[in-house]
């Protein structure tokens, strides 16, 4: 079973500073993408848990200036998962209407063309 503590990461120079709120211990790591790596390791010095054991919930703060940036990202974020689950849908559609088409004895370099997507028709070698 897994014990999940909340990391709180925070910039200070060329460092990610990281914060295990439930021990009350600091670390660092130079890229974010160690961050998970870097607090597991803590957790485990500090208790003695092994690394597979060791959840991580990470809330990274942003700031520059008088600026939040959290808020930022996290809306990136979101707005770039509704694009991607659109674009699934979209072609999920596209495919289903293909069929259909096909079915209909359309050509399927026409269906193609209708749909604006690429048959996967070529020549060998060009």
């Amino acid at each position: 079973m897994s014990t999940t503590y909340t990391v709180s990461v925070t910039r200070d120079g060329e460092w990610w500073m990281v914060a295990v709120r439930e021990l009350d211990a600091l670390t660092q790591a130079r890229r974010l993408g160690d961050v998970d790596t870097a607090a597991r390791e803590l957790v485990l010095l500090e208790t003695g848990t092994a690394l597979d054991e060791v959840s991580i919930d990470m809330h990274v703060e942003l700031t520059a200036g008088d600026g939040d940036l959290t808020a930022r990202v996290a809306d990136l974020r979101a707005r770039r998962e509704r694009i991607e689950a659109e674009e699934a849908a979209v072609r999920a559609d596209t495919a289903a209407f293909a069929r259909e088409l096909a079915a209909a004895r359309v050509p399927v370099r026409d269906i193609a063309t209708l749909l604006g997507v690429q048959c996967g028709f070529g020549k060998a070698g060009g």
